[in-house]
């Protein structure tokens, strides 16, 4: 085989290839991120890195979720009594819903690897058939081996827009999680109710029945009619028929709450407490609002998507600069012949960007979009200041509701029924008047136990309103204490 000229070709594509892994190589100011194996420019700015460090806080597995059931000693299923914290637990550990919000975040986060690489480097080869076996002329070809390397900036911005997007699907997680606690805290509630309303039917038909015996007694000594027993059997055969409906309804709560679990509907559940402890004291309204403007995660993914739509942008102005293709490549064709020190040649290519009209276009969508974001962050935060109102409004009605019931409502008709069953004994009052006493008190029983769930139900929309617990907003606004 004949030389190749003074210049040995696989020191020179040696030497290619080094020099162009050195071009796509990582700074030695980066950083390798442990679980996801791509790099973290430091030079990139503070803004990118920040959000690489937040897309990583959130592990495939709520780390917050696994400790909670882990420090359940028992299943749901297994519990004396059924507490909506464990409640809450489970719903976050076993829902299908967050897994999958879980699996698009990861795809996005999977993005900013693939925008901030270059492309694959192109290794091309030409022949010339007749030189070879030529006796007037050494034998002819040329390999070139090609990258290429897009104007500066244009990386960056890539992976900062992918960044971006990732954040905004980690607050898309987050807003899951969100909505999932209060499903799972308004399934309580309604299990809590319905427990309670055939708590007070059982109680009404055990009065009723000791009403009908003292209806018999006084019929035997012939002093009241038969009707009082026949009303006393109509007043509980209505409570059982009552029994019925709340029995289905307990069934549909149960199943409702297993569901959530992603359990069978059928699945037995511990009964709920007999007692819900009110929240004490609730921070200013204008305090939750700015506690909502912080913390609600679909508030914070729009902004990361308005982040990711100027980026866009500003790769948008970068277009209107050319990319570089660095070549380099051995040409024995045009070293043929005394000229072989010709043979090694180096060059660039580059695209000329006289396409103003498209690029002008990609300018003018991607200002459209940032304003078309900027507006429906505006109108987002309207109606997040309209639901925290809304909510705290209802919430502070339910208070004052319970205070009523509490401390004259039910006083008063407990107090009633004794007056009416006494009255009845000693025949100063008709059997219908103790009849309409009971079912008063147990219509009033209801509305108090419904007015309870209405209370935590609307604090369960409260919280998710300022997306997160009531208690750390009115603790996120504390003046911090000087220290001494």
């Amino acid at each position: 085989m004949k030389s190749l000229g003074r210049t040995p070709f696989s020191a020179c594509l040696l030497l290619l290839i080094v020099s162009l892994a050195g071009c796509s190589a990582t700074r030695p100011g980066s950083l390798l991120h442990a679980s996801r194996g791509y790099p973290i420019d430091r030079h990139a700015g503070s803004s990118e890195s920040s959000h690489v460090v937040q897309a990583t806080l959130l592990a495939p597995v709520d780390a917050v979720t696994v400790r909670a059931v882990q420090e359940e000693k028992q299943p749901v299923k297994e519990q004396v009594e059924l507490s909506v914290a464990a409640l809450v637990a489970e719903v976050l550990a076993r829902n299908p819903n967050l897994p999958q919000m879980i699996a698009a975040w990861q795809a996005a986060s999977a993005k900013y690897p693939q925008v901030r690489s270059l492309d694959d480097p192109t290794l091309g080869a030409m022949f010339a058939p007749a030189s070879f076996g030529s006796k007037t002329v050494d034998s002819g070809y040329s390999i070139e081996f090609a990258q290429k390397i897009p104007f500066p900036g244009k990386l960056r911005l890539r992976g900062q827009g992918a960044l971006a997007e990732a954040s905004a699907a980690q607050n898309d997680v987050e807003g899951m999680r969100v909505q999932l606690i209060e499903a799972a805290k308004l399934a309580f509630y309604d299990y809590y109710l319905v427990d309670r309303a055939l708590s007070v039917n059982d109680e009404g038909l055990k009065l009723l029945r000791e009403f009908r015996q003292s209806a018999d007694s006084r019929f035997k000594a012939g002093l009241a009619p038969q009707q009082d027993i026949l009303q006393a059997d109509v007043e509980i055969g209505k409570q059982r028929e009552r029994g019925v409906t709340l029995d289905r309804v307990r069934k549909v709560a149960v199943a409702r709450i297993n569901t959530l679990q992603n359990l069978d509907p059928n699945e037995p559940l511990p009964p709920p407490p007999a007692t819900l402890d009110a929240v004490s004291g609730l921070p200013p309204v204008a305090r939750l609002r700015e506690y909502a403007l912080m913390q609600r995660p679909d508030l914070r993914a729009l902004q990361d998507r308005i982040a990711a739509e100027e980026t866009s942008l500003a790769l948008a102005f970068r277009e209107f600069y050319p990319d570089a293709e660095v070549v380099a490549g051995y040409n024995a064709m045009m070293g043929n012949g005394p000229m072989r020190d010709m043979a090694p040649q180096v060059g660039v290519r580059m695209n000329l960007p006289i396409r103003i009209g498209r690029r002008n276009g990609a300018v003018l969508e991607a200002r459209a979009r940032i304003a078309q974001k900027n507006a429906e962050l505006a109108g987002l935060v309207n109606q997040l200041n309209f639901q925290v109102q809304e909510a705290y409004e209802q919430l502070l009605e339910s208070e004052r509701i319970l205070v009523l019931y509490d401390k004259t409502i039910l006083p008063a008709a407990r107090a009633n029924v004794k007056a009416a069953q006494s009255a009845y004994t000693t025949g100063k009052t008709p059997f219908l008047s103790l009849i309409e006493a009971q079912r008063n008190l147990v219509n009033l029983r209801d509305r108090n136990y419904e007015a309870t769930a209405d209370y935590f139900r609307r604090l369960a929309t409260l919280e998710r309103a300022i997306g997160g617990p009531v208690e750390a907003a009115g603790e996120s606004n504390r003046p911090m204490q000087k220290k001494k």
